[in-house]
C-alpha cells in the first residue's frame, strides 16, 4: 500500500485529501492550523503536528498549499523525511520559480524525485474527485504516482518528463488566465446589463446553448445574480493567481486582458471580498 503525506487541507486540500482516503491509501494529514485537517481523521487518515511528521517513511509527499513560501518551508522538511526513492508531487500553484525552487530543494535533499501537478478545478470538482491533474515528470515514477491522481482527478494530462522546466505549472497558468478572464467577463456583462436596465438573467439565457455559451458563466453568473458568494475558489486565491499569471509572461507577449483582471481582483479585494468566491469581482464593476 502506497503510504502519501498530504500536506494542505484547505478548500482544495482537504477533498483531494478525503477522496484519497476513499481508495484506500495510507494517509497522513498535516495543515498549518491543525483544526482544518482534524475531520478528515474520520475518513481513516491520520492527522500529525509537522510536516516531517506526515512525511516519515511515506512513498509519496503531496504539498497543495497556498503560495510558494509555505509549499517551499513545509515541503522541504517533509521531503527530507520520505522514503529513499520518494516522490514530491506539488500540486499547488505557486508560479514558475517556486516550482523551480521546489525542484532545486529536491535535488539538494537528494533521493527525491519531483512531479509539478497543479490541478484544475475547484472545490466541487475536488469533491467529486473529478479534476484534471496537468503533469510533468519523469516515467519512471507515473506508476507510483498514477492511481493517486487517479483517485484525485478524472483524468492525468502529461505535459513534459522534467519538473524543473515547470511543464504543468506552465499549462496551469494559460488556464487559469482564460478562467479568471471568463469570471471577469461574466461580472463586468451582468454589471452592464444592470446599467441598462436588463434581467441578467435574460443575459445567460441569450447565450444559453449558442456557441458562445460556457457552463461557468451560468455557475458565476447565478452566484453574482443571488449576491451569495460561498467560496468554490476565493478571491484572494485568484488574486494570487492572476499575480503568477503577470509574474510568468515575457516581455515578447502583452497580456492587456490579464492586466485587467488582476486590476479588478485588486479593487474587490480593496472592497472587502477577500474570502468570498471569486465571481465577487464582480464587485470590482461599481464606482
Amino acid at each position: 500500500m502506497t503510504t502519501v503525506a498530504f500536506l494542505g487541507t484547505g478548500t482544495m486540500g482537504a477533498p483531494m485529501a478525503r477522496n484519497l482516503a476513499a481508495a484506500g491509501f495510507d494517509l497522513r494529514v498535516w495543515n498549518r492550523t491543525r483544526s482544518r485537517a482534524e475531520p478528515l481523521g474520520e475518513t481513516g487518515a491520520v492527522v500529525v503536528d509537522s510536516p516531517a511528521e506526515a512525511a516519515r517513511g511515506a512513498d509519496v509527499l503531496v504539498t497543495m498549499l497556498l503560495d510558494a513560501e509555505s509549499t517551499l518551508s513545509a515541503g522541504r522538511e517533509a521531503a527530507a523525511a520520505l522514503n529513499t526513492g520518494g516522490v514530491w508531487a506539488q500540486m499547488g500553484t505557486i508560479g514558475l520559480p517556486a516550482t523551480e525552487a521546489v525542484c532545486a530543494a529536491a535535488a539538494e535533499i537528494g533521493g527525491v524525485t519531483v512531479v509539478d501537478a497543479p490541478v484544475l478545478g475547484t472545490k466541487v470538482p475536488a469533491e467529486k474527485g473529478e479534476l484534471v491533474v496537468l503533469a510533468a515528470g519523469a516515467p519512471e515514477v507515473r506508476e507510483l504516482v498514477g492511481p493517486l491522481f487517479d483517485a484525485i482527478g478524472s483524468r492525468t494530462q502529461w505535459v513534459g518528463e522534467d519538473p524543473s522546466q515547470a511543464g504543468g505549472s506552465r499549462l496551469k497558468l494559460v488556464t487559469n488566465n482564460w478562467v479568471l478572464t471568463l469570471t471577469n467577463a461574466v461580472g463586468e456583462s451582468i454589471a452592464l446589463a444592470e446599467d441598462l436596465g436588463v434581467d441578467p438573467s435574460e443575459f445567460l439565457a441569450a447565450i444559453e446553448g449558442t456557441a458562445t455559451d460556457s457552463a461557468y458563466a451560468h455557475l458565476k453568473g447565478a452566484a453574482i445574480i443571488s449576491g451569495e458568494f460561498p467560496p468554490s475558489f476565493t478571491l484572494s486565491a485568484a488574486a494570487k493567481d492572476a499575480g503568477l499569471v503577470a509574474q510568468a509572461a515575457s516581455d515578447a507577449v502583452r497580456l492587456d486582458l490579464a492586466e485587467a483582471v488582476r486590476a479588478r481582483f485588486a479593487r474587490a479585494l480593496t472592497a472587502g471580498h477577500a474570502d468570498e468566491d471569486m465571481a465577487a469581482v464582480y464587485y470590482a464593476s461599481k464606482p
